[in-house]
């Protein structure tokens, strides 16, 4: 910032992203309808090509929001409402949760028992052949909503209770208007759309230390149009409260301290990398042993 202060310009809500997540969830309500009276196979078929990327793409909205990208700083609750808002079409609550362990994970990247983005003892002992990394990426969404629990509990607030309601509500009425395929639908969507599929690249490829030393990895290729640029990871830790749409402007302003760092120009081949890599395994993260006061959300 000190060399470039016009950096500081780009710290402010983008209004874009309020209507971008609200065409994602009509699009979402609309494939609802359309699948009710699909055969198996195409309800099957339509939530790994088209409902997984949608729901794949609103976990990344709602990260935007979770970072009050949408209405800024100054109004946090409308942020928080309309991460449960964007939560719906992804049939699992998620948004108010993400947020109080994102920001951990931002203050307090890489630290033992705090961040869990950072795999377990089990996960790091179990899925260390290629088999096992296969399954491992394939189960992801299941790691990420356990883990949690596992590492860092935290007990439950009103917010999570308001989202948990407000999320049994939407499926209930999706239920009792469009019937089970549409259900299956949205879940499967979700649940195929975080594990083995190329967007989920990105749970690799930001921190997993494929060269020893570097720790976070920007990924600059057009899945970041799908993806509110979470690709600009190394830009994101810097400037969290910068929105992904600016992020490639940092990467512009700042590109001598961005353009020379190890960087990926494919979520799959991280993907393929990380199974036929005999080195990487869940084990391949920095951990940090943390000293002084931590405070959490």
């Amino acid at each position: 910032l000190a060399k470039h202060p016009e950096i500081k310009a780009l710290m402010k809500p983008d209004y874009n992203l309020i209507w971008v997540v609200v065409l994602m969830v009509l699009a979402q309500l609309t494939a609802f309808y359309l699948v009710k009276d699909l055969d198996w196979k195409w309800v099957v078929f339509w939530a790994y090509v088209f409902g997984s990327c949608i729901s794949h793409s609103m976990t990344l909205a709602i990260h935007e929001i979770s970072h009050n990208s949408a209405f800024g700083n100054s109004k946090a609750m409308w942020n928080r409402w309309f991460g449960i808002f964007a939560n719906l079409p992804l049939g699992l609550p998620y948004s108010i949760s993400f947020k109080r362990y994102h920001m951990d994970h931002h203050r307090y990247l890489g630290g033992d028992g705090i961040d869990v983005d950072i795999p377990t003892n089990f996960e790091g002992w179990f899925f260390c052949t290629r088999f096992r990394k296969f399954i491992w990426i394939v189960l992801q969404p299941f790691f990420y909503a356990i883990r949690p629990l596992c590492i860092n509990p935290k007990p439950i607030t009103r917010l999570e209770i308001i989202n948990l309601s407000a999320q049994l509500i939407f499926d209930v009425a999706i239920y009792y208007l469009w019937g089970v395929k549409s259900i299956f639908y949205m879940l499967a969507g979700s649940v195929l759309g975080l594990g083995l599929h190329p967007i989920s690249g990105h749970f690799i490829a930001e921190h997993y230390m494929f060269l020893k030393g570097h720790e976070t990895y920007s990924y600059y290729g057009p899945l970041n149009l799908l993806t509110f640029n979470v690709g600009y990871h190394n830009e994101h830790h810097d400037f969290p409260n910068i929105p992904g749409k600016s992020l490639p402007l940092v990467k512009k302003i700042a590109a001598e301290y961005y353009d020379n760092l190890p960087q990926y120009n494919s979520w799959i081949k991280v993907l393929y990398d990380f199974v036929m890599d005999d080195t990487i395994s869940p084990y391949s993260r920095m951990k940090r042993q943390l000293k002084g006061e931590v405070k959490q959300d």
